[in-house]
């Protein structure tokens, strides 16, 4: 079987208590079939502490929600 699999950075996002983060450059293994992201457990502790930190985040977006129909 081929390896479909690869190394590779992707933007990260999480809905946390009724907010929304976004954290950019996590390194991850990509299906290049299915489009499925792995993140080793290093990578989920970072972002989980990065989140927990209350550090100011690099920029901030704003972000339209709507409802579905």
């Amino acid at each position: 079987m081929k390896e479909t699999m690869i190394d590779t950075e992707v933007t990260y996002t999480l809905e946390l208590a009724g907010r929304f983060y976004i954290v950019e450059h996590v390194p991850a293994r990509v299906c290049q079939e299915t489009g499925e992201q792995f993140f080793s457990p290093e990578a989920v502790e970072h972002i989980q502490a990065l989140i927990k930190s209350n550090r100011k985040p690099s920029r901030v977006i704003e972000t339209s929600v709507y409802q579905y129909p």
